[in-house]
């Protein structure tokens, strides 16, 4: 089945960025979506920000938009989270996921948990005040 592998977290200030990247084993269809989430002890995993492989389908949730941007290149079945002006409570594991369901209907990835097939390890991000 398809693996997952995380890279670019990292310890930083306050204001500072950071890069995320996953890489995929494997190809995954257009029509499915990349995502990422989050995960802090004693809180359910949160979806931050999904793009549809084949293009299009971006999803940010509200308290990250307008600070993070989400990206692909699929010559290297690599999506990207680029994190700028970080905060302390953006502290988490982030985690990529792979083969969420796409809303053709709206042009939305939907970030529900079980609407992803794959995960990988995740990468520690550590934001200090």
């Amino acid at each position: 089945q398809v693996q997952l592998v995380e890279s670019g977290g990292g310890s930083v200030q306050a204001g500072g960025s950071l890069r995320l990247s996953c890489t995929a084993s494997e190809y995954t269809y257009s029509n499915y979506c990349m995502g990422w989430f989050r995960e802090v002890p004693g809180k359910e995993r949160e979806g931050v920000a999904a793009i549809r492989r084949g293009g299009g389908g971006i999803y940010y949730s509200d308290s990250v938009k307008g600070r993070f941007t989400i990206s692909q290149d699929n010559a290297k079945n690599t999506v990207y989270l680029q994190m700028n002006s970080l905060k302390p409570e953006d502290t988490a594991m982030y985690y990529c996921a792979a083969d969420g369901a796409y809303d053709y209907k709206n042009d939305v990835c939907r970030v529900r948990i079980t609407d992803f097939s794959y995960w990988g390890q995740g990468t520690q991000v550590t934001i200090s005040s």
